[in-house]
Order: structure tokens, then C-alpha cells, then sequence
């Protein structure tokens, strides 16, 4: 006779995981959650709202979880993971109401995994979001033991009359971007392959310590802005950079951004990655270099942007403007 056990999954580790992880995912519930972790299924009410529009998205941390391998540090990995979704729904104007998250494995430790999830809950008390549900995945011989994968999704509302979908954004518009806390959760393939020590010194810190910085949730002070000021347009700054973003915030596909690459003072990270071989193109269609997420509005509100966003020690700038002649972003 042969056990799950012998076969390489350990369920008693599974049941302390969740011992560990039920009471971190409570901390982030309020009234519109029916059921507490153990159920088939979560449960969310939805109230207040005259015709709302469910706004979802889903997105995992990449390989900057092989850094945290590396650097056994896996504290910050899981608010990569929320703020991956959350800030791309926000750029809807949607609120996030709740979180899952999908945890999988070579060799569960339940450590690791509570780690892990601390994380997931702390960027979902950032985003205002309910951890109401997931799963952990113990999978021998599939991932190497020792190696874990993340990935999650995040629900959110917003009233239909509401939600922002660049419709509005005409020429002459600025463009406003918001400070990033630094790499974020993209790129990590291209980092990987410059940088093999995580320890050598970079500042007060290691490399991949710098490297480790969480992904900054941008919903709480976007979510107040747009009640003070109207934002046409929202880009949340991922995979594929400025290049392959900020154009997506347009519906009409004969506007285009122009963007000043000297508007704002690029961080020291994407300037040591250009020195490691990387050409300013590539960075450009790589990395947010520097620039999380970018809001349009018309010129006369921009001061008042940046007053609010300044409210919550948020540094923006206005790095570009809307003009006319196709879709591509032009960089100056």
C-alpha cells in the first residue's frame, strides 16, 4: 500500500496552512462577506450601487518570485501579486471588492505558503479588498520542490455611468504619471539574465533586496482623485512598458501620447540596468521606469492632481500630452 504521503503530498501540511492563513485573510473581510474560509465557495454581497458593472482582472508575480527563492525572503511577493490586479482594474475607475488567490508547489511548507499569503493580505488592505478565498496546489514532480508560483484575481465594481474608458480624451490633453516604487513585477526575465549576485551592494541595500520592493498600489488615492477630479483616461505601467500602455488608455486609435522622457528624474535601478547593456529602447518597452501609473486630464486640472496625489506622499509629473496621428506612442 502506498500513501499520498509517499507519493509526495503531505496533507497535514495542508491543514496547517490553512490554520496559519485563516485568521491573515480574516483581517481583510467586512459586512459584504457571507462566509468565512473553508467553504466550496465565496460569498460576497454587493450593495449601494444603482447599476453597477463587475470589473475583474487576473495577473501573477513572473519570475521575480526566482529573486525571492534567491533571497528566501517571500514577504512581499504576495502584494506584487494583489497589485498587479487591483491597479489594472482601477484603471476602469473600478473599486476592488475581493481577492483569491492561487498558491502551487513542488513541496508545501506551510511556512513558506503563510509568508506567501501575509503578503496577499497586506496588499489587500491596501487596496481595500476582501482575501475572501484561493488555493494551494502541492504539486511533486511537476515544480521542483522548494519553487512556488503565484498568481490571483481580483473583482471589483463601478457604477456603469462611471466607469472611465477613454472616450473623452481629445488632443491637447496632458498626461500625468505617478511615481512607481521601482521595477514592480516586470521585466524580471531581462533582469535575471544582466544580474547573477542578489547580494552585491546597491545603496543602503542589496541588489535584490532593491529588487524585492513591492509593486505600489495606486487604488486608494486614485479612487478619491476621481471623485474631485474628472480623469479621462487611466494606464497601469506593466509588461510591455510605456510603449505598450499608455496607448491602450485611448478609445479613440488616432490619438496618440507624446512623452517627455526628461519630465522627471529616472530612478537609479533602470539607470544601473542601462549601464549592465540595455538600450534605451528596450528599457522604454520593458520596464515603467519609474512611472507606475499615468492619469490624462485636461491641462487645467493638472495642479490639482498633483495636490491630491501629493496628499497621500505621492510624487507625480507631467511627462506627456494627447496629439493627433495614429495610436503609437512618441517619445522625446
Amino acid at each position: 500500500m502506498k500513501s499520498y504521503k509517499e507519493s509526495g503530498v503531505d496533507i497535514n501540511e495542508g491543514y496547517k496552512t490553512v490554520k496559519k492563513i485563516k485568521p491573515l485573510a480574516e483581517k481583510t473581510h467586512n459586512e459584504n462577506v457571507i462566509n468565512s474560509l473553508g467553504s466550496f465557495a465565496a460569498m460576497y454581497e454587493i450593495k449601494n450601487y444603482n447599476n453597477p458593472v463587475l470589473i475583474s482582472g487576473t495577473d501573477g508575480v513572473g519570475t521575480k518570485l526566482d529573486i525571492a527563492f534567491r533571497m528566501n525572503r517571500f514577504d512581499t511577493v504576495g502584494i506584487d501579486c494583489v497589485a498587479m490586479c487591483v491597479n489594472d482594474i482601477l484603471c476602469h475607475g473600478a473599486k476592488p471588492l475581493f481577492f483569491l488567490d492561487y498558491l502551487a508547489c513542488g513541496k508545501l511548507s506551510s511556512d513558506i505558503a503563510s509568508e506567501i499569503v501575509s503578503g496577499i493580505a497586506e496588499g489587500c488592505l491596501m487596496s481595500g479588498a476582501a482575501l475572501i478565498g484561493g488555493e494551494t496546489a502541492e504539486m511533486p514532480g511537476f515544480y521542483d520542490a522548494g519553487k512556488y508560483d503565484i498568481a490571483g484575481f481580483s473583482v471589483g465594481i463601478a457604477e456603469k455611468e462611471e466607469i472611465i474608458d477613454g472616450k473623452k480624451i481629445k488632443a491637447g490633453d496632458i498626461l500625468i504619471g505617478i511615481e512607481s516604487s521601482g521595477l514592480h513585477s516586470n521585466g524580471f526575465s531581462l533582469v535575471r539574465s544582466l544580474i547573477s549576485d542578489f547580494n552585491e551592494k546597491f545603496g543602503e541595500k542589496t541588489i535584490g533586496e532593491e529588487l524585492l520592493t513591492p509593486t505600489k498600489i495606486y487604488v486608494k488615492p486614485v479612487l478619491d482623485l476621481i471623485k474631485k477630479v474628472e480623469i479621462k483616461g487611466m494606464a497601469h505601467i506593466t509588461g510591455g512598458g510605456f510603449y505598450e500602455n499608455i496607448p491602450r488608455m485611448f478609445a479613440d486609435k488616432n490619438l496618440k501620447p507624446v512623452i517627455n522622457k526628461n519630465s522627471y528624474e529616472i530612478p537609479e535601478i533602470f539607470r544601473h540596468l542601462m549601464k549592465l547593456g540595455v538600450s534605451e529602447e528596450d528599457m522604454y518597452h520593458t520596464f515603467n521606469m519609474g512611472i507606475g501609473f499615468v492619469l490624462c486630464t485636461a491641462e487645467e486640472n493638472s495642479e490639482k492632481v498633483n495636490e491630491i496625489l501629493r496628499e497621500y506622499g505621492l510624487k507625480s509629473y507631467k511627462i506627456g500630452y494627447v496629439s493627433i496621428g495614429g495610436n503609437e506612442l512618441c517619445l522625446e
